[in-house]
C-alpha cells in the first residue's frame, strides 16, 4: 500500500455552478486548491484526477429516471422537472449540470477505489460530499450523492463494513436514506437539530432499519466548541470500535462555523481541525488507515472554507498545518483578486487547543447538549448491544 494520500482534483468540478446569488459558490473549490498549493501540500499527496461517474455507477444509488431527468435539465436547463427538485431554488438547473454533478461523483468513487485497493491509504475530495441528494430526486444543492456512491462502490468490491460519520452542519439525509436497510453501513450524523435547519430530519429516534444501523445527534442551535467536540467524542469512537469498519468515510462540511451564513452553530476552525485530526486518527484505530474524506456544505466561502479543507488534506498528507501558522502572502493576493475580499491571515480562529470535557467526565441533566447526547445513546446503543 501507498503510504501517499491521494488528493482528487479535476479543475472542471469549479462548474458545479448554480448561479451569480447562489450561496453554493464555486470560488470556494478553486480557493481551497490554490491554498493547497500555496502550502506545498502538492509535494505530498498524489493528485488524481477521476473519470465522471459512469450510468452504471450512478444506478448504484440513484434511479434510472432520475438520472434522466438530470441529463435531459442539463441539456435544456429550461425543461428542468421539478418534481425530481430540479429547476428549484435550492437546485436551479444549469447548462452541463450532470456532466460536472457526474464528475465530481467520480472523484469520491475513485478515491474509495484508490483506499479499496491500497493505492492510497486516505483520499480526499473536498469537492465531493454532496450528501442530500436522494436516489430519486435533488436537494439542498446536491445533484448526485458522491458519498452515497462511494460506498456503495466499495461494497460492490466486497466491502462489508463501512462507515460513514458527517459532521456537517445538515443532517446527512440522503446517505442515511440510501442504506436504511444495510447492516452493512453505518451512518453516523452530528448535526444542528432539525427543529432549527434543514432539512428537518436526524431525530436521535431514526436508527435505521437494520438494529441501529443508522445514529443521528441533533445538536443545539449555537452549540460552540466544547459542546460539538464533547459530542462527538461521546458517540462516534465507541461505535466505530464496536462496528470495525473496514472503511472509514468522512464528510467535512464546514458550515458548523459561526460565521456560516446558513446555520446556527458556533464552532471554530480550530474545532473543525480537531474533529479532522480524530478521524484521521480513528480511521488507523478502527479501519486499517482507510480514510476517504469528503468536503460537504460550506457558503463562508473565503474566511472559512479554504482553511478548514486545507487542514484537512494536510492531515491527510501527513503534514498538518499548525494552527498558529501564517497563511501564505500569494494566497490571501489571490483571494482579492478574485473576490475583492481581504483572506484570513493565519490558519485559526485563535481557538486552539480547544477544550472539551470527556463524557465519562460526568452528566449534567440540566444541559442540552448533553440531553442530546444522551438521547442519542439511549436511542442506538441498547441496540449495537452497548451501554447508553
Amino acid at each position: 500500500m501507498s503510504g501517499r494520500a491521494q488528493l482528487m482534483w479535476d479543475e472542471a468540478v469549479t462548474g458545479y455552478d448554480f448561479g451569480r446569488d447562489h450561496p453554493m459558490d464555486p470560488v470556494r473549490l478553486g480557493l481551497t486548491r490554490k491554498l493547497v498549493k500555496a502550502f506545498e501540500l502538492d509535494q505530498h499527496v498524489d493528485v488524481v484526477a477521476a473519470q465522471p461517474a459512469g450510468e452504471s455507477t450512478l444506478r448504484l444509488v440513484h434511479r434510472e429516471d432520475y438520472i434522466a431527468a438530470v441529463k435531459a435539465a442539463s441539456a435544456d436547463p429550461r425543461a428542468a422537472d421539478q418534481s425530481y427538485g430540479l429547476g428549484t431554488l435550492d437546485d436551479p438547473a444549469f447548462a452541463g449540470m450532470h456532466e460536472v454533478s457526474a464528475l465530481i461523483a467520480g472523484q469520491s468513487v475513485g478515491a474509495a477505489e484508490a483506499v479499496w485497493r491500497g493505492s492510497a491509504l486516505h483520499a480526499v475530495n473536498f469537492t465531493g460530499g454532496l450528501h442530500h441528494a436522494m436516489p430519486a430526486g435533488a436537494s439542498g444543492f446536491c445533484i448526485y450523492n458522491d458519498a452515497a456512491l462511494a460506498i456503495a462502490r466499495l461494497l460492490e468490491l466486497g466491502a462489508e463494513r463501512v462507515a460513514y460519520v458527517d459532521v456537517d452542519v445538515h443532517h446527512g439525509d440522503g446517505v442515511q436514506a440510501a442504506f436504511w436497510e444495510d447492516p452493512r453501513v453505518l451512518t453516523i450524523s452530528l448535526h444542528e437539530h432539525p427543529r432549527t435547519l434543514f432539512p428537518q430530519t436526524g431525530w436521535p429516534q431514526e436508527t435505521g432499519a437494520a438494529e441501529g444501523s443508522a445514529v443521528n445527534v441533533a445538536l443545539p442551535a449555537g452549540t460552540g466548541d466544547a459542546g460539538w467536540l464533547r459530542a462527538f467524542h461521546a458517540v462516534v469512537p465507541e461505535l466505530l470500535a464496536d462496528f470495525s469498519p473496514q472503511v472509514l468515510v468522512t464528510q467535512h462540511g464546514a458550515d458548523t462555523h459561526f460565521e456560516d451564513p446558513l446555520a446556527h452553530l458556533a464552532v471554530s476552525l480550530d474545532a473543525q481541525r480537531a474533529v479532522q485530526v480524530a478521524c484521521h486518527d480513528l480511521a488507523h484505530e478502527h479501519a486499517g488507515g482507510k480514510w476517504l474524506a469528503l468536503g460537504g456544505g460550506g457558503y463562508a466561502v473565503v474566511e472559512v472554507v479554504p482553511r478548514s479543507w486545507t487542514h484537512l488534506v494536510a492531515i491527510a498528507a501527513g503534514r498538518p498545518i499548525e494552527p498558529t501558522t501564517l497563511v501564505p502572502e500569494s494566497w490571501r493576493q489571490e483571494v482579492y483578486a478574485r473576490t475583492r475580499q481581504l483572506g484570513p491571515a493565519r490558519m485559526t480562529d485563535g481557538r486552539w487547543p480547544v477544550a472539551w470535557a470527556d463524557w465519562e467526565s460526568g452528566y449534567d441533566p440540566a444541559d442540552r447538549l448533553d440531553q442530546a447526547v444522551l438521547a442519542t445513546r439511549k436511542a442506538v446503543f441498547p441496540l449495537r448491544g452497548l451501554l447508553p
